[in-house]
C-alpha cells in the first residue's frame, strides 16, 4: 500500500477550466512569457505561450523560456507527451517580435540572437509535441507549430509565411519545412505571397491532422496527449524516430 507522502506526490489538484488537468510544478513556476502545467498522474503536459496583448509574438526571451521548458519536461520522468498552445482566442503565436527586431541597429544584432538554435532545441525533443494552433500562426508561429510532431488546429487557425512583405525571408526554417508538407508549388505560393490559409485548407493539405472547435482545441490535444502518454516510453520514443527518419531522409536510409 501507498504511504501517505506516496499518494501526496502523486495528487494533482483540479483547478481552471483547463483545470481539470493541472498543477503548476516550482521547477516550471518563475517563467514570465510562458505557462507550464503539468499533470503527473496522466503523463502530460501544457505549455502556453502567455504574451496575448503582443499576439503571443516570439520575443526573444520567450523562445528562450520554451527551449528551457522543453529541455527540462523532455528529461522529466513523469511527462510523456507536451502539448503547446497560444494564450488568449486571437493567436497562437504571431511570428517574431518586430519591435524587438526594428530596436537591433545591424543584422549582426539580429543574428547574434541565433533563433535557429532555438528550433533546434524544440526538434531535439525526444517526447511527443503537439501543437494546438487556436488562432494566427504566423511566419515563427507557422514554423513552431510544423515543428510539432502533430498539428491540431481550432476553427479559427490562420497559417501564413508572410515574411516577404516585410523585406525579409521566412528565416527559421519554414520554407523548407513548409515545402516537405504541402509540395513545392503551394509552398512558394504561401511564401511568395503572404498568402492566408484558413484551418479547412490546412486540414486538406496536410499541415494539420484535425480542426476543432475553438473551445474544445486544447482538451482535444490533452485528450491525445494522454493516449500517447499512456503507451510505452520507449516504444513511443522509437515510433517518433523512425517517422521522423521518413521525413528527413530517403527510404534506403529510413529503412536502416
Amino acid at each position: 500500500m501507498l504511504s501517505f507522502t506516496q499518494v501526496a506526490k502523486c495528487f494533482v489538484p483540479r483547478v481552471s477550466v483547463l483545470g481539470a488537468f493541472h498543477r503548476s510544478f516550482a521547477s516550471y513556476a518563475g517563467y514570465k512569457n510562458i505557462l507550464v502545467d503539468v499533470d503527473v498522474q496522466k503523463g502530460t503536459a501544457l505549455v502556453t505561450l502567455n504574451r496575448p496583448k503582443s499576439l503571443n509574438a516570439l520575443c526573444d526571451d520567450l523562445m528562450k523560456e520554451l527551449s528551457s521548458a522543453t529541455n527540462a519536461l523532455d528529461k522529466d520522468d513523469a511527462i510523456h507527451a507536451i502539448v503547446i498552445t497560444g494564450a488568449g482566442e486571437k493567436a497562437f503565436a504571431a511570428g517574431a517580435d518586430i519591435k524587438e527586431m526594428n530596436s537591433r541597429q545591424t543584422m549582426a544584432e539580429v543574428y547574434k540572437q541565433n533563433m535557429l538554435a532555438f528550433w533546434q532545441d524544440l526538434a531535439n525533443v525526444k517526447k511527443p509535441v503537439i501543437a494546438a494552433v487556436n488562432g494566427y500562426a504566423l511566419g515563427g508561429g507557422c514554423e513552431l507549430a510544423m515543428m510539432c510532431d502533430i498539428a491540431l488546429a481550432s476553427e479559427k487557425a490562420v497559417f501564413a509565411q508572410p515574411e516577404v512583405t516585410l523585406g525579409t525571408i521566412p528565416g527559421a526554417g519554414g520554407s523548407q519545412r513548409l515545402t516537405r508538407v504541402v509540395g513545392k508549388s503551394l509552398a512558394m505560393e504561401l511564401c511568395l505571397t503572404g498568402r492566408h490559409m484558413p484551418a479547412e485548407e490546412a486540414l486538406r493539405r496536410g499541415l494539420v491532422s484535425h480542426v476543432y472547435a475553438s473551445e474544445e482545441l486544447v482538451l482535444k490535444a490533452l485528450e491525445m496527449a494522454e493516449k500517447i502518454a499512456s503507451s510505452s516510453a520507449p516504444a513511443i520514443a522509437m515510433t517518433k524516430e523512425a517517422v521522423n527518419r521518413a521525413y528527413e531522409t530517403t527510404l534506403a536510409e529510413g529503412l536502416r
